[in-house]
């Protein structure tokens, strides 16, 4: 059996923590500063991390190769699994035109541009999120946006700060998913925790935005839609994440706010309108077509794109038709969640098997839980991919254009799929070798400080990274080791990770080339960094305070228990 050491580096625990360091700050180093692409600066933090293992923390090398291996299938299985079939079903809206029909009934509810702020990149930005995630929502949101007539500057600002609420719960709850597999806390304790978390963040970010687009006018003559908005979305993730299917949690809670949206634009307006005049429109963020076919306002070129013959159907029938994707998803989870449904496939459709060349005990002496456990029918995935099936089915897809949309996406996909896999497979080696938990003794040693400190780094994993995903990879068991040494919840830290985290992505490098790219703003990410970095320090100030009374009896209650 190996046991971890936390002082290898001459019996320094401070030494030994800033070697561990080395992996993260490099990865950090060449994503940020030298603009490595991310999957080689996740292989080369790999490499790193593998060779510390080795020969400082003293890991056996066919251990280090185990845990290497089981990080990359944890990345391709569930998480992997859950990103292809969310972003394939989302290309099926595309290339059948049906993605367009949706933006068009969207659209045509207001010319208000605060409102559609509001519609387009709060509730279907959210909805996008909870489907694709890795930049689509902010590249789609912008590009409708600046087809209704925003300025491009400003649409993507609005989508780059609207997509922070949903992103703890994107990509089928990813980033969730992945957390409890690094810190093998129950994936709904985390839920429950972050659904209590990031509600209070989605609460007021309607009204940002529509300062953003309209200043103090925009706060006064929409603040009703706007407060409606933001605590319909507060709500619906906080049932969602607590008592129903975490994955779904950001479906609802888009689907449900854009509902409660459109009801009450029926009953009630704002007493004056800021439609989109026409001079804000800009030639170069719209509608730019890619080589080798077709391409949408989603910016997705394809030999197969069709178009909806509008004439024949009633504007019912294309509502229906174009949610049609996310009711099936919904119906479908939903479905698994019944008692006796749950209880079956937990019996009868769960592999779990003890990871094979694995057997390793923490500093302590005892013993690390080496199982590997999937639902392999129950997973997010499986139920996307069952959805997907019904979704081509619905809009009339054949066999072999379904496939060739399958091949598209995984292609498209390529190099965020070899960074998953390395990011896990980095994760694994750092917290089985005992790197993780070197580095979270030296950081317990701030005690109650910790909490204050916690969101900082979900933050800063985040901004580098780009994903919350892969930042709970990296620092998820970091921060629930480090809860735990310093008498914190590890559930909560854990959760705060994620939660804080997503305040940080709208100053990604990546974020940032996709919102330039998508407003035709090229070269200029640095217009949107300036533009951004106050609302992020200051969204995350506040969550800081917020984390760190919930670490208090204050607002202790509102952690879950097992």
């Amino acid at each position: 059996m190996f046991q971890q050491i936390l002082d290898p580096v001459g019996g320094s625990l401070a030494l030994s923590a800033l070697v561990a360091v080395i992996p993260l700050a490099t990865l950090f180093v060449l994503l940020g500063v030298f603009r490595v692409k991310a999957w080689l600066a996740s292989v080369t933090g790999l490499v790193l991390s593998i060779l510390l293992a080795t020969l400082v923390w003293r890991m056996p090398v066919a251990q280090v190769a185990s845990g290497t291996l089981e990080g990359a299938l944890y990345g391709v299985v569930p998480i992997l699994w859950i990103l292809v079939n969310a972003l394939w079903i989302y290309r099926l809206t595309v290339v059948t035109g049906w993605f367009e029909v949706l933006g068009d009934r969207i659209r045509s509810i207001t010319d208000d541009q605060r409102i559609l702020a509001i519609i387009i990149a709060f509730c279907f930005g959210a909805l996008l999120e909870s489907l694709a995630g890795f930049g689509a929502p902010v590249a789609i949101s912008i590009a409708m946006l600046v087809a209704a007539g925003m300025k491009p500057l400003k649409a993507a600002v609005v989508s780059l700060l609207a997509n922070t609420a949903p992103v703890a719960f994107g990509a089928m709850a990813a980033p969730i998913i992945t957390l409890s597999g690094v810190t093998k806390i129950d994936v709904h304790l985390l839920a429950q925790m972050a659904g209590r978390q990031t509600p209070f963040l989605a609460a007021f970010v309607p009204l940002l935005l529509v300062f953003i687009v309209d200043g103090w006018r925009g706060v006064r003559q929409t603040w009703p839609i706007a407060v409606i908005s933001g605590l319909t979305f507060a709500v619906a993730q906080f049932v969602t994440a607590n008592y129903f299917a975490v994955e779904i949690t950001d479906v609802v809670a888009a689907v449900v706010t854009a509902l409660v949206v459109l009801l009450v634009l029926r009953v009630w307006t704002p007493s004056h309108t800021v439609a989109f005049a026409a001079e804000d429109t800009d030639e170069g963020g719209a509608d730019a077509a890619a080589p080798g076919g077709h391409t949408s306002r989603a910016g997705i070129a394809d030999p197969d794109m069709a178009r909806v013959d509008r004439s024949t159907r009633s504007a019912g029938n294309l509502t229906w038709m174009a949610v049609l994707p996310y009711v099936v998803i919904i119906a479908v989870f939903s479905v698994t969640q019944i008692p006796a449904v749950k209880t079956f496939l937990a019996e009868h459709a769960t592999i779990s098997f003890a990871w094979p060349g694995l057997d390793v005990a923490n500093a302590a002496g005892d013993a690390i839980s080496t199982t590997f456990r999937l639902g392999w029918v129950s997973t997010g995935g499986t139920l996307l991919f069952i959805s997907g099936i019904i979704v081509a089915l619905a809009y009339g897809v054949s066999a072999g254009r379904a496939l060739r949309a399958y091949g598209a996406t995984v292609h498209q996909l390529r190099f965020t799929i070899l960074t998953v896999v390395f990011v896990l497979a980095l994760a694994y080696v750092m917290n089985l070798s005992g790197q993780t938990q070197s580095l979270g003794a030296a950081l317990a040693a701030t005690g109650g400080f910790f909490a204050l400190l916690s969101p900082v780094i979900g933050w800063l994993g985040v901004a580098i990274t780009g994903s919350d995903t892969s930042s709970n990879a990296l620092f998820g068991l970091l921060q629930a080791t480090t809860a735990e040494k310093a008498g914190l919840d590890p559930v909560l830290m854990a959760a705060t990770n994620s939660s804080a985290g997503v305040v940080g992505k709208m100053l990604s490098p990546q974020n940032l080339a996709v919102a330039a790219a998508a407003a035709g703003m090229a070269g200029k990410e640095g217009d949107l960094f300036r533009r951004l970095i106050w609302w992020s320090l200051g969204l995350l100030i506040a969550f800081t305070a917020f984390v760190y009374l919930q670490s208090t009896p204050i607002l202790g209650w509102m952690v879950p228990t097992p």
